[in-house]
């Protein structure tokens, strides 16, 4: 494939600990409560309360912890009102980012998301000036010592899925969006164990990133936007080679 997600192999060797469970489980929940306003509380008929909820199950967030934030969303419990936000710029070495966010202020979001850029050495860009870049399509990764690289590539490619990436220690399975879920069901009746499944925005290509102290900006700068707690998800378009994640020790 012309691109993938490499972030999504770098935060998979960083696996969230304990300590940013709860971090974790409060983005979550805010992806629930706006998924649960714009379509409804059944997750049959909103396939986008479905994938949230899916996360959440993933990052064991239990169950009663769930439902409140359905009803949050669904307005029987009242709470914030949540908004999305679209950040795009670029992290030093030219590479193109794109952050996702749901905030209860954009007034106080936007500039904090510009203060990140510039501490780390990037620059927020104006509305469209990387999301050319990227293409929606579904991502579902899993583990590569799960099973053999040929074996998933023919239950995947038979499923609908576009390609594999071997990234090293994760393949990254790329769909359209539109065959995403029944990919995920095959997947999951071939009983392989999916690290993640989300919809996400995949580079049409990437940079190859060949300096050391700018992979460390990078990452440092990525890392900080994960940080942050309106924002849900960050791409990118970089590519560091394993020999210099290594030294730097991601």
């Amino acid at each position: 494939m012309s691109g993938h997600s490499h972030w999504a192999g770098i935060k998979y060797k960083k696996a969230a600990n304990d300590a940013k469970r709860g971090k974790l489980w409060s983005k979550i929940s805010r992806m629930i409560i706006v998924a649960a306003k714009n379509g409804g509380g059944d997750p049959e008929a909103n396939l986008a309360l479905r994938y949230a909820i899916d996360k959440a199950k993933a990052a064991n967030m239990p169950k009663d912890t769930i439902e409140k934030a359905i009803k949050k969303g669904t307005g029987e419990l009242g709470g914030v009102h949540y908004e999305e936000v679209l950040y795009e710029g670029y992290a030093p070495g030219g590479i193109a980012v794109m952050v996702e966010g749901l905030t209860d202020n954009r007034n106080r979001t936007g500039p904090e998301i510009k203060k990140i850029f510039e501490k780390r050495g990037g620059s927020l860009g104006a509305s469209g000036c990387v999301s050319w870049m990227f293409s929606k399509k579904g991502l579902i990764t899993v583990d590569a010592k799960a099973i053999g690289e040929d074996d998933l590539l023919e239950i995947a490619l038979s499923a609908g899925a576009e390609d594999l990436q071997n990234t090293g220690q994760l393949y990254e399975i790329t769909c359209q969006p539109s065959v995403f879920e029944s990919l995920k069901k095959a997947l999951e009746a071939q009983k392989i164990p999916l690290s993640s499944a989300e919809i996400a925005m995949v580079p049409q290509s990437n940079v190859k990133v060949a300096d050391e102290e700018t992979a460390r900006k990078i990452l440092n700068l990525m890392e900080d936007f994960e940080d942050h707690d309106d924002v849900q998800n960050v791409y990118a378009n970089f590519d560091i080679p394993d020999t210099i994640l290594a030294r730097i020790g991601a």
